[in-house]
């Protein structure tokens, strides 16, 4: 039996003002959480894991805070293979991924549902077309359903080198931004339309250079696990920005610039 086409009309708008009243819902309660106070046993992880922390003014502190409360609020914690899941561990990848939405009052990990901590790097396994499984050790991995998963030594690895380029939070976190495009593909959601083009330019050109370059075996200061494909690019060029970034001002300022107003902060204020 066909329906009336007034019946799918209605059905139709029903199910956008649900979304519409969904989204407005959590926008009310991120404004209340972020308003929230932020507990002293925090501040004193913070301080105590996070090197970029002391570094920020107090304005930049109370907005990390509130991105802190609200990614709490909103992403469930697991720990596998027998990993303990605790405040430091919350506290210090939260800390590390929020950095990714320091200054803009409006982003948020809108896809990211939980994070899988293990202890160290995992076995991920993966079906290849024909037929056959594949095994990999991996350092994280994040996906568009809702998952990021960490490897918590590697984590700590990466804060204790805050300028190696290379840090398993921010790479897999700058996917997850990446993803809320609606395709991991190196082009995340720019703040106006006008950004794409040059976004486009910067990063296809600087994503081919990586690639002659890693094929002709010279020296990059990014790492050259970007030139796997645009979305990784995208991610190592992100850790390269907020562990290198005079090196990367330097070498690449179109790219640095690029990533500079998507993240709508200088980096340099955490450079030592």
């Amino acid at each position: 039996m066909t329906l009336p086409l007034y019946i799918i009309i209605g059905a139709g708008l029903v199910f956008i003002v649900w979304i519409f009243y969904a989204d407005i819902k959590k926008d009310i309660r991120r404004k209340k959480i972020i308003k929230e106070p932020f507990p002293a046993q925090f501040v004193e992880i913070l301080e105590k894991r996070l090197p970029f922390y002391s570094r920020l003014n107090l304005d930049l502190k109370a907005m990390l805070h509130g991105k802190i409360l609200v990614f709490l609020d909103e992403v469930r914690f697991e720990g596998c293979a027998g990993q303990e899941i605790t405040d430091e561990i919350k506290l210090t990848i939260s800390g590390q991924a929020s950095l990714l939405l320091l200054n803009d009052e409006s982003s948020f990990f809108n896809l990211l549902k939980v994070i899988l901590v293990y202890p160290s790097t995992y076995v991920a396994k993966s079906q290849q077309p024909d037929g056959t499984v594949e095994e990999s050790v991996r350092l994280g991995e994040s996906w568009m359903t809702g998952e990021v998963i960490l490897a918590w030594d590697d984590v700590l690895h990466g804060i204790k080198n805050t300028s190696d380029g290379q840090d398993v939070v921010i790479h897999e976190f700058a996917h997850q931004l990446d993803q809320q495009s609606g395709a991991g593909n190196g082009a995340p959601v720019l703040h106006g339309s006008t950004s794409y083009a040059s976004w486009a330019r910067v990063l296809g050109h600087e994503y081919k250079e990586l690639k002659k370059r890693k094929q002709n075996f010279k020296k990059t200061l990014m790492d050259k696990y970007g030139a796997t494909n645009p979305a990784e690019f995208f991610a190592v060029a992100t850790e390269t920005f907020f562990e290198k970034p005079e090196q990367m001002q330097e070498r690449h300022p179109e790219l640095f610039e690029e990533l500079k107003k998507y993240y709508r902060i200088d980096p340099l204020i955490f450079a030592d």
